[in-house]
Order: structure tokens, then C-alpha cells, then sequence
């Protein structure tokens, strides 16, 4: 595991696992790089080369009080890129995530990009506005900052249950699985976690997903996501990226855990190597 550090003087922690093309994994709020390790693990025993950062205010990275916001994801992320000098890259976000590896596309064009993998992930838009009535309030947002603000321990003990769909029938999500989530989750700086929230909700990813360019994309999501609901999300980001394969996970959740993680392991697996 290995840092680098961004043009704002932001300590960037990364790991850097295989050799072969480039996988690079983004993850999901309010998680860490940690999240990804089986598919860290699965692609590089495959033959690529396996690479995760912790955003910065998660994980092992700095926890600056400035650039907690999308444009500067995607900024950070194009300069683990260059640092690394990483060429024909494959691009996997989740859920927020996916909303960095959009914006990334947006900014930084898809020049280095070979291929995208979005995962149960926020584009196009979370929010319900004028333009996106099919979105959620805004009360749902408040309550996800207030529950970081007042007890945010709690709050991540919590929507582990949702995120995992461990209040669904039959679930399988193990206690070790949720208190992973929770450590993780307390690994997030509280400034970086809350500024975050109004990132992956408000942010329109529209104009990020049109200059994918064609790039062949694969929009993975389960179809009883509770924290990223699938008909404004995936549904949406397919008709709107011009080479995209949509796939649909009856019954899961948000969170890889149990089936679906062997089923989308399979998937990526199989994309990747096309």
C-alpha cells in the first residue's frame, strides 16, 4: 500500500495489487478502499493489475476541511491516475463511487479509459428536483446528515441493516459483514462524511454520462437497492450512455454481500476480459 499527494497537498493512500491492465476500483460512501478487497483480489489473481484509493477524508487519507466535493474526487482521481501513469484504464465505481468515476469521464475525458463499471451507483442523480421528480426528497438527505452529525457510530450501525438488506426475508449478511461497514464507515473524517452527503445526492452526473462516448459500460444494480433505488439510477444512466450493458440483480441490495457479490464477481470478471 502505497501515497501520493495531490496538487492541494492532500495525502492520497492507495493500494496497488498485480500487474497487467489497470483496474481502478472507487468506493462508495462512507466506506474506504477496504470495501473492495475481493475484487482487488479476484482481478489481480486474474492477470490485471489491481488498483483502490481511500477518498480523501476516508480511510487512511488525509482529512483535509477543503475539497470534499465532486469535482475534487474526480480531480484526485485523475492524479492517482497520472501518478501512476496508468494507460487503457478499467474504471469500476460503486454508488457514490460511480458518481466519481462519472465526473472523472466529465472532466477528464475517457482518454486513459478503456472501459466503465458502475455499480448500484448514484448517477444520474439522487435528488428529486423540478427536472428529476422521480428522485428522493430532501428529507431523506437531512436525515442522513443529521444522523452523521448527532451520532454518527450509531447512525452507521444502523444502515448497515439497509445497505446489506439484512431487514429483508432469507438474507444471508453476516454480523462480521456489518461491523466491517461500521469500522469503515468510523474511519471517514465527520467533516468529509457530511460534506459528502450533498455530493452523491445533489450532484447531476447527466452531462458526465453523455461523454462516456461510447466506451464500453457495464451498469450493475440490484434491483432491492434501499439506499440507491434502481428505477432512477441505472435505469436512467443506461438510456443515457451510448454503449452501455445494463444488469439486474433480482433481490439484492446495495452492499456485495452473499450471492450477489459471486454473481457481479462473475460479471466484472467476464466484462473485464471482453
Amino acid at each position: 500500500m502505497s501515497d501520493f499527494t495531490t496538487s492541494d497537498g492532500t495525502r492520497i493512500h492507495y493500494k496497488d495489487w498485480g500487474s497487467g491492465r489497470p483496474v481502478v476500483f472507487s468506493h462508495g460512501w462512507p466506506l474506504n478502499a477496504d470495501a473492495w478487497d475481493g475484487q482487488l483480489r479476484l482481478v489481480a489473481e486474474n492477470g490485471f493489475r489491481a488498483i483502490a484509493h481511500d477518498r480523501r477524508g476516508h480511510g487512511r487519507s488525509d482529512q483535509p476541511w477543503q475539497g470534499n466535493d465532486m469535482d475534487t474526487y474526480a480531480d484526485d482521481l485523475a492524479q492517482l491516475i497520472e501518478h501512476l501513469g496508468l494507460e487503457d484504464v478499467v474504471l469500476v465505481g460503486h454508488s457514490t463511487g460511480g458518481g466519481e468515476v462519472a465526473r472523472y469521464i466529465g472532466r477528464h475525458g475517457t482518454g486513459r479509459v478503456a472501459k466503465a463499471v458502475l455499480l448500484g451507483a448514484v448517477p444520474p442523480q439522487m435528488l428529486r428536483t423540478d427536472s428529476n421528480p422521480e428522485g428522493l426528497p430532501v428529507e431523506v438527505f437531512d436525515g442522513i446528515r443529521e444522523g452523521v452529525r448527532s451520532d454518527r457510530s450509531e447512525f452507521y450501525r444502523n444502515l448497515s441493516e439497509s445497505f446489506y438488506g439484512a431487514n429483508r426475508p432469507g438474507s444471508s449478511v453476516s454480523q462480521g459483514e456489518r461491523d466491517a461497514f461500521w469500522l469503515m464507515s468510523m474511519q471517514a473524517g465527520l467533516k468529509a462524511a457530511y460534506d459528502c452527503v450533498a455530493q452523491f445526492s445533489e450532484t447531476d452526473f447527466t452531462q458526465d454520462l453523455e461523454r462516456f462516448e461510447g466506451i464500453p459500460t457495464l451498469i450493475a444494480h440490484g434491483d432491492d437497492d434501499q439506499i440507491v433505488p434502481i428505477a432512477d439510477s441505472a435505469h436512467k444512466a443506461a438510456r443515457i450512455v451510448g454503449n452501455a450493458t445494463l444488469k439486474v440483480y433480482p433481490n439484492a441490495p446495495h452492499g456485495l454481500t452473499g450471492a450477489f457479490e459471486e454473481a457481479f464477481n462473475a460479471d466484472l470478471l467476464d466484462f473485464i476480459k471482453q
